[in-house]
């Protein structure tokens, strides 16, 4: 079997990383590098429920799991294991090499990081022409947004609808807007990346748990 190197191109919520995770366990082995923590633990958690946790690492910044009998390894893009020879490899959001601040090791994954049957790299459609440019060999994979994107209009905080996320900006308008929302309807979890990791997978359970 020839490697073969695939860009997985497309909008947010287009299940590019369902698909990295249903290519990498169809290998033996396999590393998959994510660009936040929160979302490499998602992942880890879903892949120990499919192969169970002997066989699945995760390593970042913060956390660091691996046993003995690691075959799948979930990885922020900067802590993968790169040189281990792993049948499968994807980095996922692609697109962060064109960032000021973390590009340098994206790009380094995009020329360097290879799996020895299958490598994907998954990210926005503007990486085409680089990548084609960079890696000639490289196929490319089309995918379209699953569901609907649309702008709703301005809403008070009192008025959204249960199941909602709120993204702000500083410490202070987190903790404020929680707790507005707690007098309010009665409970929010709070995520940040200040807080340790125990404390976070334990506010992201909350709000899988209520929803």
């Amino acid at each position: 079997m020839q490697p073969t190197i695939t860009a997985v191109l497309g909008p947010t919520n287009t299940g590019k990383t369902h698909y990295a995770i249903e290519r990498m366990l169809a290998h033996r082995t396999g590393v998959i590098g994510l660009p936040l923590r929160l979302l490499a633990r998602e992942v880890y958690d879903r892949i120990v429920a499919l192969r169970g946790p002997s066989v699945v690492a995760l390593v970042t910044g913060e956390e660091r799991i691996v046993p003995p009998r690691t075959k799948y390894w979930v990885c922020t893009v900067e802590a993968m294991p790169v040189g281990i020879g792993a049948d499968f490899l994807a980095v996922d959001e692609i697109q962060i090499c064109a960032d000021p601040d973390r590009g340098y090791i994206f790009t380094d994954r995009l020329l360097n990081a290879r799996g020895q049957l299958e490598t994907l790299f998954l990210g926005a459609d503007s990486m085409r022409g680089r990548i084609a440019s960079l890696i000639p060999e490289a196929q490319f994979m089309r995918r379209d947004r699953l569901s609907k994107l649309s702008y709703s209009g301005e809403k008070k905080i009192s008025r959204i609808p249960p199941r909602s996320a709120i993204v702000a900006f500083s410490v202070d308008n987190v903790y404020a807007i929680a707790e507005l929302i707690r007098r309010q309807k009665g409970g929010a979890a709070v995520v940040m990346g200040a807080l340790s990791p125990r404390t976070r997978n334990a506010q992201v359970a909350l709000y899988q748990k209520r929803c």
